[in-house]
């Protein structure tokens, strides 16, 4: 962890009800403690004057998931009963695209994202990715975000496989993961956290093969 100023936005993704018990369950981490979290990082946000931007994910009308006016769209209680700063509904997985995302951010000077919400795998992930590339710094608090199992013709994996899958790779080059209660930590602090690179990553993992 280092000192370091930054202005950041805590960006809460598509916290839909279809995600709890409807047609996508997040599995790992299980939501009766990544939900709480998101609470607490929101909560810790507004505290700490960090802005919020909710994003609510829409699919096509007859979709059978996130079909806009059905329940399973609804923003869950637990963000929709928090005050924002901005709103955001998208249509495709990254905030980015086809959002007036970018230019918010450009306007309020953030230069840091910090990400919770599902899944980490889709919309968590392209996000991540994208706002790396655009030359933000990324923090991805790993217990309030998930993921949900998947099989499908290249294969079959677990939602903790997924979780933890992406954020090694996130940590590897793209994004910071961390704890929310780091997170909130560092809210007090102005501390910033590192994040690694694929040469050093690789390096340990094959130190500990050999060492096996």
């Amino acid at each position: 962890m280092q000192q370091h100023t930054s202005k950041r936005a805590l960006v809460v993704i598509d916290v839909q009800n279809d995600y709890f018990g409807g047609g996508l369950p997040i599995e790992y981490p299980p939501t009766q403690r990544t939900l709480p979290n998101i609470g607490r990082a929101m909560d810790a946000a507004r505290a700490a004057g960090v802005p919020v931007v909710v994003v609510q994910n829409t699919a096509p009308a007859g979709a059978p998931v996130f079909d806009k006016g059905q329940p399973g769209w609804e923003l869950n209680d637990t963000v929709a009963s928090r005050p924002r700063d901005h709103y955001i509904e998208k249509n495709l997985p990254s905030v980015f695209t086809g959002t007036d995302f970018e230019q918010w951010l450009q306007s309020h000077g953030i230069d840091t994202i910090s990400v919770i919400g599902y899944m980490t795998h889709n919309c968590d992930a392209s996000t991540v990715f994208e706002a790396a590339h655009r030359g933000y710094r990324v923090e991805f608090l790993s217990d309030a975000t998930g993921s949900l199992s998947y099989e499908n013709s290249a294969g079959a994996v677990t939602a903790e496989e997924i979780h933890r899958v992406f954020s090694v790779v996130f940590q590897s080059r793209f994004a910071a993961v961390v704890s929310t209660d780091a997170w909130i930590a560092a809210l007090s602090s102005g501390a910033t956290f590192e994040i690694d690179n694929p040469y050093a990553s690789n390096q340990r993992a094959r130190k500990r093969a050999e060492a096996a």
